[in-house]
């Protein structure tokens, strides 16, 4: 009888401990992956070792369809994309709430046939994902159709479509002010592929806003340098190869060599090479890098905002030791 008292009390301990608490997740979360600062810096120069076949770290100021078909198959671990959008569009007007002076001539948009060039990019940039692979590409809504058949004639699966959301828009009379750009991420094999999870509720909706560089020269379209990180830290790891097939203002690249990854690109602006190199220069291999659990919310930055739960959570943590 008394047995039964205690079995019967053990089980509604346990079922107590099973109930949901809203938040009480975030203060028992762990990134999937997580490496060492000198972990990290291992699997960077381990990597530069076995791929010199891709000539790593390295843009190539050429088309990038051309130039794609001469790099090895299999090889990039992630691809990120900011294409041109096929619009009429060159940086310059005041619309942009820029500078026109300091924006580096010679971009060139899409004049004609964007589903043939979607299909042609996407394809060859498929080619050279890994079988574990994913790709992010950057869209407006325009031509977001012939980018996503692109896709999928490649043979890519979407695993999801993101949001960014800025913080300016072009001022419009009579629809709506755009202020957001598509992203998609697109996988080879959608049953074997790299994500590393880094919070707990990871939404679609990615709220950064833009970055102006007062007084720098740029070009006509730049991607926020947090913006591109996040893409290279949920979907690579140290030490991996991520390609950029429209370089512009070396964003990516600076990216992957501040967080330990390589980085191949292609850009066909040549006047884009100094203000690159510019970039580059000014970045330490690693620089960025910080292992992940440190930039999680600290139990006690948790505490205060999700009280109720943090309550649980120590009840939790009590019980724990008494087993």
């Amino acid at each position: 009888m008394t047995n039964e008292t205690n079995d019967g009390g053990k089980q509604d301990s346990k079922r107590e401990n099973r109930r949901y608490v809203p938040h009480l997740a975030e203060f028992y979360f762990k990134p999937t992956h997580d490496w060492s600062a000198a972990d990290a810096e291992r699997l960077y120069q381990r990597t530069e070792n076995v791929r010199d076949d891709l000539k790593l770290d390295t843009v190539f100021f050429e088309d990038c369809i051309t130039g794609m078909r001469e790099v090895p198959k299999g090889g990039v671990d992630l691809v990120i994309a900011d294409p041109p959008f096929g619009i009429e569009f060159d940086g310059k007007s005041g619309a942009y709430n820029r500078d026109g002076n300091l924006v580096v001539d010679g971009y060139e948009e899409i004049d004609g046939d964007y589903p043939a060039f979607s299909e042609s990019w996407i394809g060859e940039a498929a080619r050279l994902l890994k079988r574990t692979g994913s790709m992010y590409i950057f869209s407006g809504w325009n031509n977001l159709e012939f980018v996503l058949r692109g896709a999928r004639l490649a043979g890519l699966h979407l695993l999801n479509h993101l949001v960014w959301q800025y913080q300016f828009g072009v001022f419009t009379k009579r629809r709506f002010v755009s202020s957001h750009y598509h992203i998609l991420l697109l996988v080879k094999d959608e049953d074997n592929y790299f994500f590393n999870k880094l919070e707990n509720y990871p939404q679609d909706v990615w709220r950064i806003k833009r970055s102006y560089r007062a007084g720098q020269s740029k070009n006509s379209t730049k991607l926020p340098l947090k913006l591109v990180q996040k893409c290279i830290d949920y979907s690579s790891a140290p030490g991996h190869i991520v390609l950029d097939p429209f370089m512009g203002n070396g964003t990516t690249a600076v990216a992957a060599k501040g967080a330990w990854r390589h980085f191949i690109g292609f850009e066909m602006n040549l006047q884009m090479e100094e203000l690159m190199a510019s970039n580059l220069a000014k970045v330490r291999p690693g620089q960025f890098y910080t292992p992940y659990s440190t930039r999680l919310p600290s139990i006690e930055a948790l505490a205060k905002k999700y009280p109720k739960a943090y309550r649980e959570y120590l009840k939790r943590e009590n019980q724990k030791d008494k087993e």
